[in-house]
């Protein structure tokens, strides 16, 4: 069963990226919101550590928040969602997990 998987807590206060990066499997996605966005700044770890990512494992972020936080030079994989378009890739997944 393909999963969604929603963060939106920053990658630098906690490990739920980390945590959520191993249990990724193939068919699944990965959304970010929020703060968790700051996790695809170039040169970070965590930035490194999504770019390992399989192809397998489709990489989304939502548009308005890339755009509030003014993040460049992003992924060329990275799927930019507005928030019709979240609630669609939603439904398209067997199981949404947000990691609150």
């Amino acid at each position: 069963m393909a999963t969604l998987h929603v963060l939106s807590h920053s990658p630098f206060s906690d490990s739920r990226l980390g945590s959520c990066l191993r249990l990724l499997g193939p068919g699944d996605g990965l959304l970010l919101s929020g703060d968790a966005v700051y996790a695809l700044q170039p040169g970070s770890l965590t930035r490194q550590a999504l770019d390992l990512m399989p192809d397998s494992i489709a990489l989304h972020a939502l548009a308005e928040d890339l755009q509030a936080r003014a993040l460049t030079g992003l992924p060329a994989r990275l799927n930019a969602v507005d928030y019709p378009a979240f609630v669609e890739l939603c439904c398209h997944y067997d199981k949404v997990n947000s990691w609150l």
